[in-house]
């Protein structure tokens, strides 16, 4: 079953980040934690997402398109990452969420994917 994991933050720690170029050529580091899910076969996608300041939060209201900057709900953490992992039960999902290391500082959400 695929599970998809939310990391969520510091909001106001993403958004002081510095950005990386895009056309930048980065070599991918080191990350134990993601290195072991790899190896295991569990590991099925996942990424850093932008800062909360470039988001936009996007509802359609009596036809009308409405657009605010950034995430809608106010919070002192915002998701910050995902990863979507293929474990045989949430436990194990759950397991593997208090290994990241995100999980000391912030919080990390486990959900089954719908039809998965």
């Amino acid at each position: 079953m695929k599970y998809l994991m939310l990391v969520c933050w510091d909001a106001e720690k993403m958004d002081a980040q510095a950005e990386t170029d895009p056309n930048e050529s980065t070599e991918e580091e080191s990350f134990p934690w993601l290195d072991d899910l790899r190896a295991r076969g569990i590991w099925v996608t996942g990424d850093q997402l932008a800062p909360p300041r470039r988001a936009r939060s996007v509802r359609v209201r009596d036809g009308k398109t409405l657009v605010t900057d950034g995430p809608f709900a106010e919070t002192k953490e915002a998701v910050g990452g995902f990863d979507i992992l293929e474990c045989d039960t949430l436990e194990e999902a759950v397991e593997i969420a208090a290994g990241h290391p995100v999980a000391a500082v912030g919080t990390i959400e486990v959900r089954p994917l719908w039809g998965s």
